[in-house]
């Protein structure tokens, strides 16, 4: 599967999740879900990963963790939050560039609308 066809699954189940849930659950709470429904699906998903970062000739083992990895292309950061800030693009855009991946997908669940909550990130895609 191509990173966009990736994509329209996530989406997908994320609007099913949402409009079965609605917001105001712990990020945690659609995580878990989220990283069910992809499972079902039949994707390869890596929840809660170790992602290193490296300095010259320093390894940080532990540079990030990346919420979902699904098929080992898209990277999803979940948020449960009031709003979306500037530094949670810069975050999803960091971690396409430190993991070589082309897409994150940034999804806050607290918003009324999912479709309001739901941000493609692209890094060179």
């Amino acid at each position: 599967m191509t990173e966009n066809e990736i994509a329209k699954v996530i989406v997908d189940l994320s609007f099913k999740i949402h409009s079965e849930l609605g917001p105001g659950l712990f990020e945690s709470v659609y995580e878990e879900i989220l990283f069910y429904e992809l499972v079902e699906e039949g994707l390869d998903v890596k929840r809660q990963i170790e992602i290193p970062v490296y300095w010259q000739e320093l390894k940080m083992d532990v540079g990030f963790r990346a919420d979902l990895i699904v098929e080992n292309k898209v990277i999803i950061e979940i948020k449960s939050i009031e709003s979306l800030a500037p530094v949670h693009f810069k975050q999803v855009i960091t971690y396409l560039k430190i993991t070589k991946f082309k897409l994150g997908l940034l999804i806050n669940f607290n918003e009324n609308l999912l479709k309001d909550g739901i941000k493609r990130v692209a890094n060179n895609l």
